[in-house]
């Protein structure tokens, strides 16, 4: 599976795609593995503030609980609701699976993320 170039990547197995000052916050297809089928996706709602690296929900799947992390510190702007009803999506097509947007209060935090090249040596 190739990740793609346009994200970046976190150890934790999320990735961000940036745009502007918000970015739209999934898990890798590597996490997506590693869990299983997903049977249940947990997110926050609309206006929770986040820390870079602070837990913002979780994925469960048939085999175990998994947190996820947030890539950087903001705001919630938006919740993909759909999930809630078809978690499996996740499974699907990982790098398209937005879970939450986030409205970056520091944009610099999103150089020290992995690129794909990065991110592949990571989980190879």
């Amino acid at each position: 599976m190739a990740y793609p170039a346009g994200l970046k990547y976190t150890k934790d197995h999320e990735w961000i795609e940036l745009s502007g000052d918000k970015g739209k916050v999934g898990i890798t297809d590597y996490a997506q593995q590693q869990l299983g089928d997903v049977v249940y996706v947990e997110l926050p709602e609309v206006g929770a503030k986040l820390k870079q690296g602070q837990s913002f929900g979780t994925i469960e799947s048939v085999k175990a609980v998994s947190e996820l992390y947030a890539p950087v510190t903001g705001e919630v702007v938006e919740v993909n609701g759909a999930l809630k009803d078809k978690p499996e999506a996740v499974n699907a097509d990982p790098h398209a699976s937005w879970m939450i947007v986030v409205k970056l209060t520091n944009p610099g935090e999103a150089g020290a993320l992995l690129d794909a090249t990065q991110y592949q040596e990571l989980v190879k």
